[in-house]
């Protein structure tokens, strides 16, 4: 989402200023204090300082994933512009921060946005076996229609890049949103596969070398907004059912859908790829998992898990980009979704789906566990736990309610709190009753499909002091939202309504990276 990027950063971070944190209305009509206080993540990944947003699709180089992201070391100065800055992680929990990778500036084609880095094993593009290639959408002029893809290359192990000239290798046809290159290779055919957003279709193109590119199809969606961040892959389900996967960052919110990441199963023959069913299916349902990315999942040796994939994304909206407390307390806005599995399931329809849980490597940096057994609740329960970040986990049960749920970073007064569960026919994260960064105040429940005729529910959530992620039913929904609590509001209490509830296995686990 290149294009977005440049220009959205023209507000610059006074859009975050004093007064920006008001909410649209409700009790929490303050905004946060961050003199002398930190409102940075306490195990999500985020920016050093600055600026980040697209998360660029990590890649397995000398047994460490390296992470690239759009970054813009002159953001709090008010300029634009993003590069591409590496962090490097072993189990994608921790991460070390490497510095700029990709420059901006540095050709007169300008800064960097958005695409994608591989490793060159069979020297395709003859910088030498082994080599990173990053191919990245520049816009000289700025404009949608000129657009274009351009290539990088890295010969010290993905560290540091060297542009393959200054024109593009693959050039702007004369069509507007011409972005978001995402490269896997397609050793069947012994051949290079781009998709690349173009409006409301994704392009598919293939290579021999990375440095030609030829189309050969189309994949159009419209009533979902500009398609942005394109993403293929092939997955294997438990059953044995092998599927392809077109993803996109899209913004449903016009039709009553999310604005992350919607999906498409289907299969793909190299040059085509047909979906299933028309109707995307979307990986969150909340309003803050945007520019998304999957990636492969590697064993120590190397060797690709095929069953399992893993995504990151930016736990931010365009709607409301540079509005965060973290510009005052940290001197920073960015921060990502914790990594997530993602696993193809078959549902009970028949219809197969991703599901998603919170990467396996967090259980090591478990510093304390809290285990509150069953607790049976009508009306509102408070439990004793405080803190600004941990996870909680639970199975509800039931005979008969109208919804239950948790209400996180609860205020000392019980008026500002997160509420988080279901009601009736669906689950919903609800951020209006604390900080919100949605000034509107349209954005504040997201929902997703619940059946509540099977009278349990179970439920694992992750916050964080700027966000909250629920993952409903092992995955099966996900919703990830940015919310600003005050830094005291630190309670935690289980709610039901209109009836009684068993909250089963109650467990707090806080975390020390």
């Amino acid at each position: 989402m290149g294009g977005i990027t440049r220009r959205a950063l023209f507000a610059g971070p006074a859009a975050g200023a004093a007064g920006a944190l008001l909410p649209a209305a409700g009790p929490a009509a303050a905004k946060p204090r961050t003199v002398g206080a930190s409102y940075r993540a306490a195990y999500h990944f985020t920016v050093p300082g600055q600026w980040k947003n697209d998360p660029q699709r990590p890649v397995w180089i000398d047994g460490r994933y390296h992470y690239y992201y759009l970054h813009n070391a002159d953001y709090l100065a008010g300029e634009i512009g993003t590069a591409w800055r590496l962090a490097t992680s072993r189990d994608l929990v921790s991460f070390t921060d490497r510095g700029i990778a990709v420059p901006k500036d540095t050709t007169p084609n300008g800064d960097v946005w958005s695409g994608s880095a591989v490793v060159d094993s069979g020297n395709t593009a003859g910088f030498g076996a082994g080599a990173v290639v990053v191919l990245a959408t520049m816009s000289p002029q700025d404009g949608p229609a000129d657009q274009a893809q351009y290539l990088y290359y890295s010969t010290d192990g993905g560290r540091t890049f060297a542009p393959y000239g200054t024109d593009p290798v693959l050039p702007n046809p004369g069509v507007r949103d011409f972005r978001d290159p995402k490269v896997i290779r397609d050793e069947e055919r012994g051949r290079w596969v781009m998709t690349l957003a173009e409006h409301d279709k994704v392009g598919f193109y293939t290579s021999a070398d990375l440095k030609s590119w030829t189309y050969t199809s189309g994949f159009v969606r419209g009533g979902i907004g500009v398609l942005e961040c394109p993403d293929l892959f092939r997955i294997r389900a438990a059953d044995g059912t092998v599927k392809w996967v077109l993803g996109v960052s899209a913004n449903g919110k016009g039709a009553g859908l999310p604005n992350t990441y919607a999906y498409w199963t289907g299969t793909f023959d190299g040059t085509a790829f047909t979906a299933d069913a028309a109707a995307p299916q979307w990986l969150d349902h909340g309003w803050d998992w945007y520019g998304a990315v999957t990636f492969d999942r590697h064993a120590a040796d190397g060797t690709v898990d095929d069953s399992t994939r893993y995504a990151i994304g930016w736990l931010n909206n365009w709607d409301y980009a540079h509005i965060t407390p973290t510009i005052d307390s940290d001197g920073f806005n960015g921060t990502d979704s914790i990594v997530r599995e993602v696993t193809l399931k078959r549902g009970g329809d028949g219809a197969y789906h991703l599901s998603s849980r919170p990467v396996a490597a967090l259980e090591r940096y478990v510093s304390r566990t809290v285990r509150l057994g069953d607790l049976a609740v009508e009306g509102t329960r408070i439990l004793g736990h405080r803190g600004t970040a941990y996870e909680v986990s639970c199975e509800i049960t039931w005979e008969q309610l109208a919804g239950a749920g948790l209400q996180l970073r609860r205020s000392p007064d019980g008026v500002r709190h997160i509420d988080a569960g279901f009601h009736r026919d669906y689950a919903f994260l609800n951020r209006g009753p604390s900080v919100s960064p949605d000034m509107t105040g349209r954005f504040q429940e997201s929902r997703s499909p619940f059946d509540p005729a099977r009278r349990t529910v179970r439920l694992r959530i992750l916050v964080d002091r700027t966000s909250v992620e629920m993952f409903v039913d092992d995955g099966r929904y996900t919703h990830s939202s940015a919310a600003f609590p005050y830094l005291v509001d630190t309670g935690l209490a289980l709610f039901t309504m209109e009836g009684r509830a068993v909250f089963r296995d109650v467990v707090i686990r806080e975390f020390t990276v």
